[in-house]
């Protein structure tokens, strides 16, 4: 793999990082499988292509798609505690509703960025190459993110979020109301994931309508892989461990469609990300302590069954 390959792959990784924290903040401290996350991710580059394109400022179109994103993960949210659709079934309504929206938005399945300034642009004027500027800035802005995250998290209003996540029942006994928490929690997840959307569509020149599909697979990845590698007893060590999933994820994405051995092509991404999110989640299970034990134990209590039947038999 050539160094342009490389430095190719961190960048990615650190803007799908952003997808990562948002998908911990939603799957881990809600409890919520959120698919929105595979519409707000094109919503947020197409509000920032459509809105670089009619001379709005860069940095203003990027708070835009921001402010988008929440409203979508408003929307789900409004879905599931209104109106008691299921939570899976309320975010998949989204997410297929984001794309006639993306299309609107848009006027066109794909908007290139080729001839416009974006936030990226500044980077041009420093005196190091573009691919290494471009990495260094978006480690900055997944830094600020983390943080900005880490510090909500510890607030009162944090707090109350997590406990309405990990038990409702007791979150409510203490005057927490679980509706407007899971409605806070996936706003600011969806949010996150329109700024790894927006910045996305500005660093590789275009914003495209099918440029979402599979978003939601890429952050899980990001989370189990990184809470295999790192402990996650804080906070800062999980939103950490997405960062750390994120980038090793990439790296090995791209690693493996560049490895001329194997054989592997651009197509056979799909297929390279299902097995990594497969091996993954097998390291994640071989991690656990006593997994061995449980599997026996598993055997034994399956032999009698067993035995019994070859009696009847």
């Amino acid at each position: 793999m050539t160094l342009f390959a490389f430095m190719g792959a961190v960048e990615a990784g650190l803007i799908f990082s952003l997808v990562g924290m948002a998908v911990y903040l939603s799957f881990r401290v809600l409890d919520f499988p959120d698919l929105t996350v595979d519409g707000s991710f094109p919503l947020g580059a197409a509000i920032a292509a459509v809105g670089i394109m009619h001379g709005i400022d860069p940095f203003a179109a990027t708070a835009l798609a921001m402010v988008a994103g929440f409203l979508a993960g408003l929307v789900t949210a409004v879905l599931h505690v209104r109106l008691n659709v299921l939570h899976l079934l309320a975010s998949i309504l989204v997410m297929l509703a984001l794309y006639s929206v993306n299309l609107r938005i848009m006027g066109r399945p794909n908007l290139p960025l080729l001839a416009a300034d974006t936030v990226f642009t500044p980077l041009q004027a420093l005196p190091i190459p573009g691919y290494l500027a471009l990495p260094l800035a978006l480690a900055v802005v997944v830094l600020a993110a983390k943080l900005v995250l880490d510090w909500f998290l510890a607030t009162e209003i944090g707090l109350a979020l997590r406990a309405a996540g990990a038990n409702s029942r007791m979150a409510a006994a203490h005057g927490i109301e679980r509706g407007g928490m899971v409605a806070l929690g996936l706003g600011l997840s969806n949010a996150y994931v329109a700024l790894a959307g927006a910045l996305f569509a500005q660093a590789q020149g275009f914003a495209d309508v099918g440029m979402g599909v599979g978003v939601i697979i890429i952050g899980l990845a990001a989370v189990i892989l990184g809470e295999t590698l790192l402990p996650t007893r804080t906070v800062i060590l999980a939103t950490a461990a997405a960062v750390v999933g994120s980038l090793i994820y990439r790296i090995a994405i791209a690693f493996a469609l560049n490895l001329d051995a194997i054989g592997l092509r651009a197509q056979d991404l799909n297929l390279v990300t299902a097995v990594l999110v497969v091996i993954a989640i097998a390291a994640a299970k071989l991690t656990q302590p006593g997994w061995m034990a449980a599997g026996r134990a598993v055997r034994v209590r399956q032999l009698p069954v067993a035995r019994g039947a070859r009696e009847d038999a």
